[in-house]
């Protein structure tokens, strides 16, 4: 299975938070990961970053920011042009839904863990 470049949007250092564990999975299952946060910090290998940092390549971006939280995000999530973008549980957003298909980006509403665990990422 090829690696599948991820950027986690919403990433905590807190390992009860969901983007945390998805972080560790993604690593786990031999994807390339990257990480913006509120706040710097560090989980395993991949440093959580705070800045709209622009990276290359990004296949995937899976959200774990409300909508609310989303919004500052909209130029920057269509600037990297990912090829898809998963809204996992509590971050739907027919909005931003939108604006990335309207920009040719895939969106999905699932769950990165438990697409990771049946195989489906």
């Amino acid at each position: 299975m090829a690696s599948k470049k991820t950027l986690v949007l919403g990433a905590s250092e807190n390992p009860s938070r969901y983007s945390f564990l998805a972080i560790n999975k993604l690593l786990n299952y031999q994807h390339e990961v990257v990480a913006i946060g509120n706040r710097k910090g560090r989980v395993g290998p991949v440093d959580i970053v705070t800045e709209q940092t622009i990276f290359d390549d990004v296949d995937t971006i899976t959200l774990y920011l409300n909508p609310t939280n989303q919004k500052p995000y909209y130029d920057y999530i269509l600037t990297i042009k990912p090829k898809r973008i998963i809204f996992n549980p509590g971050t739907e957003n027919i909005e931003l839904e939108s604006l990335a298909e309207g920009a040719g980006i895939k969106t999905m509403e699932a769950c990165t863990l438990v697409m990771l665990s049946t195989g489906q990422y």
